[in-house]
């Protein structure tokens, strides 16, 4: 009977297989992330065992998901995350690409004299080797989960713009899981991350489904930020109102970044094309 159920879970609408697969991740990594929560003291330990925890159930979980359910293997290769070489390009030009956007939005700032650029007071080379190996760990982790998975499981049910607009509101709403004040306060980059989403499915179809370019922008972009952000590397002057250059400094809380992310989902969009 539970043999049978899980062969069944192919022909099921998008929504119950997308309930069913998160349960399971739930009830798989609940009975270990438990322990840590009552022995582990400090908080922020807690929370990356914990994340570490669930992103390693869930690729394990993808794999017998593939294998059982739609009785694909290579379930993670059918998702775009192959190992070769086009991919590999991909992943560098995505860096290239996502790095050198943020320069340019920052340096058109400073040209404009919205903000100063400072001499870092901490060592740069280990500011960029952090904001490296961050950007691709958040890039792989998140395009894995929402232009790799979750795509796939909508684009089985629902109709190319459909899937498109769904992954991309989902992604950018599942940012928002935070008390409410918070989410008030950052509710203005809620556009930017939407366009973000529409940015990495475009680019995905644009290389044939492979996720080397998703990965490398999304790292490429988070990566740039950490570097400016981390190093200290700018000072706003003060001569625009925050809401142009970003309320909280975040780049994407403004209209320069909403802006910079239209063109680049505009790019991508007509690259796919």
């Amino acid at each position: 009977m539970k043999i049978q159920f899980i062969h069944h879970l192919a022909q099921r609408p998008a929504p119950i297989r997308l309930g069913c697969f998160i349960l399971a991740l739930l009830l798989l990594w609940l009975p270990f992330a438990a322990p840590i929560y009552l022995l582990v003291k400090d908080a922020n330990l807690v929370s990356i065992l914990t994340m570490v925890l669930l992103y390693v159930e869930f690729i394990f979980l993808l794999r017998i998901w593939g294998k059982y359910v739609y009785q694909e293997p290579h379930i993670l290769q059918h998702y775009g995350l192959e190992f070769s070489r086009n991919n590999g390009v991909d992943l560098v030009w995505g860096l290239a690409i996502g790095i050198s956007s943020v320069l340019i939005l920052f340096g058109l700032q400073g040209a404009f004299g919205w903000l100063i650029w400072q001499q870092s007071q901490v060592f740069l080379l280990k500011i960029v080797l952090e904001g490296c190996i961050v950007g691709i760990g958040v890039g792989f982790a998140e395009e894995l989960l929402f232009r790799g998975w979750l795509l796939n499981e909508l684009e089985r049910n629902y109709k190319t713009n459909i899937s498109l607009w769904t992954d991309a509101i989902i992604f950018a709403g599942l940012h928002f899981i935070k008390p409410l004040a918070a989410i008030i306060h950052t509710l203005p980059q809620f556009p930017a991350l939407v366009l973000l989403g529409l940015t990495q499915v475009w680019g995905k179809r644009w290389r044939r489904g492979r996720l080397g370019l998703p990965i490398g922008l999304h790292g490429g972009l988070v990566g740039g930020y950490y570097i400016i952000n981390v190093g200290q590397l700018i000072k706003y002057s003060g001569q625009v109102p925050d809401w142009v250059t970003g309320v909280n400094n975040n780049p994407l809380q403004g209209v320069m970044g909403v802006l910079f992310m239209s063109i680049l989902a505009a790019w991508m969009w007509k690259k796919k094309n």
